[in-house]
């Protein structure tokens, strides 16, 4: 009986171990975990202050100084990703200061890894890139995750300036957690 007992004790310790490890893998936004199902999580960011919009399945608040639509992706009914758009479209030379000003936070954010130098140039012309060169602008960060391991890396971040319209843009921002939609893979 004190075997059976033990080997039992020994089961839990083994999945309370693995739950808390899996745990570390999952993106977080505002502090929430990017998992879960859909229900819990619209309670959670209603806490963090987003209310429900009207005629889309979406909530709305303000994120980082400015007023964001909130969408949550599933697959199979558990949450995968949030997306973050823009409530207001800007012109061209205010969009490219919203994204470099974005850009600048997650690189001072020690919570968060780059792979590149993704800054516009102040004399680009996005529009101009955009239309003719079917340049594309995004960012992708990482974040940390502290393991007894040291430092492991999450799910990414990444955002984009997107057009709506000539001229008018906004920024789409992704906090993803088992896809990734710039390559289509799984992470």
């Amino acid at each position: 009986m004190r075997k059976i007992l033990l080997f039992i004790m020994m089961l839990f310790c083994m999945y309370t171990t693995h739950a808390q490890e899996s745990q570390n893998d999952v993106t977080t936004f505002l502090g929430i975990p990017v998992d879960g199902y859909k229900p819990q999580m619209i309670q959670k960011l209603k806490s963090k202050g987003f209310v429900m919009a009207q005629g889309v399945d979406a909530l709305t608040g303000e994120f980082n100084g400015t007023d964001v639509h909130v969408f949550i992706g599933t697959n199979n009914n558990k949450v995968y990703r949030i997306m973050l758009c823009d409530a207001n479209d800007q012109d061209e030379i205010n969009i490219k200061i919203r994204f470099n000003k974005l850009v600048s936070q997650f690189e001072n954010n020690s919570r968060y890894i780059k792979n590149s130098d993704y800054s516009i140039p102040e004399n680009e012309r996005i529009s101009h890139e955009m239309l003719l060169n079917k340049k594309t602008y995004e960012a992708i960060f990482y974040q940390k995750a502290k393991t007894e391991d040291g430092d492991s890396f999450k799910k990414p971040v990444w955002f984009r300036i997107i057009e709506r319209s000539y001229d008018r843009y906004y920024i789409a921002m992704f906090y993803d957690n088992e896809y990734n939609q710039a390559n289509g893979e799984d992470l």
